[in-house]
Formats: C-alpha cells, structure tokens, sequence
C-alpha cells in the first residue's frame, strides 16, 4: 500500500531543508551554483576561484546527502509497514519528485526567472537574457524527474535488500 501522506510530509521536509540550504548558498556566494546557471551567464563571468571550488564541495557534498538520505530515510521508516518493492519505490521517487517540483516551480521559474531578486545575480551579468528563460528550468526538471526514478529504485532496492 502506498502511503501518499508520508510521501507528501517527507518530501515537503525534503523540498525545506534543500530550498533553505539552496537559498543559503546564493546568499553567501552565488558563485559557488555558477554551473547551474544559464549558459551566457556562465560565459560573461569569470571561471570559479580556486576558493569558489573548494567551497563548492564543502557544500555540496552534504546537499547531496539530504537529497538522498530524506527520501532512503522516509523508505526504511515505510518498510516496517509494507515491505514490497513497487510501495518503496513510489515512495522513495515521490519524496525526490516533490522536491524537484519545488526546485523547477519555487526556486526556479518563480523567484530565479519572474522575480529575479539581486542575491541571485551574478557580478557583471545584470539584465542577461538567461535570468528570463524559464525553458533551461523545464528541461532541468526534467532530467530531475529521471534522476528521481533512478534514487527511488536505487534506494527502494537498497531498503527492500538490507533494510
């Protein structure tokens, strides 16, 4: 049985905790998402620092982790109730979906392409057609949505071998 209510809380924990460290990098440097941005944003700024890319990792590495331990997480806790394969799967992919839902509608198209606030503007690349096209964004959730279904049956498969 699925349980579409813990699908909803965990990813909407999930989509939380990843906006707020995302919003947090851009606040402290934007420079260190420079390869998420645009494409002629990405060739009107300089190449990351040496620093840039140290820090890049620092943050990254545990960003990473959230997105896949909320969801392994939220699929162990649904083992103890219903151990088939299909259930874990849809719940491990549905807590990642709401989040890459989040990711494209909030951050990206609503606060990245319509309101553009300056702490998401790159030095020397103000008023760059980039900032307004919203279908890089669709094409990401995309890709997002694949990467989704490969953590859930990543993850499903793991908690329905060991978990």
């Amino acid at each position: 049985m699925i349980n579409w209510g813990m699908i909803l809380i965990d990813g909407a924990i999930l989509s939380v905790i990843a906006s707020v460290i995302l919003l947090l990098i851009l606040r402290f440097n934007p420079r260190i998402l420079l390869n998420d941005y645009p494409k002629d944003v990405q060739a009107a700024s300089a190449p990351k620092t040496p620093a840039e890319k140290k820090w890049t990792l620092l943050v990254g590495i545990p960003y990473l982790l959230v997105l896949l331990l909320v969801p392994f997480f939220s699929t162990l806790s649904l083992k103890q109730q219903n151990g088939a394969f299909v259930a874990l799967f849809l719940n491990a992919f549905g807590v990642a979906f709401i989040f890459n839902l989040v990711d494209w509608l909030l951050l990206d198209w609503l606060l990245f392409c319509t309101i553009t606030p300056k702490f998401v503007v790159l030095p020397g690349t103000e008023g760059m057609a980039g900032y307004k096209d919203y279908a890089p964004h669709f094409r990401g959730f995309l890709i997002g949505t694949l990467l989704s279904a490969v953590t859930g049956a990543v993850i499903a498969g793991l908690v329905w071998l060991v978990g």
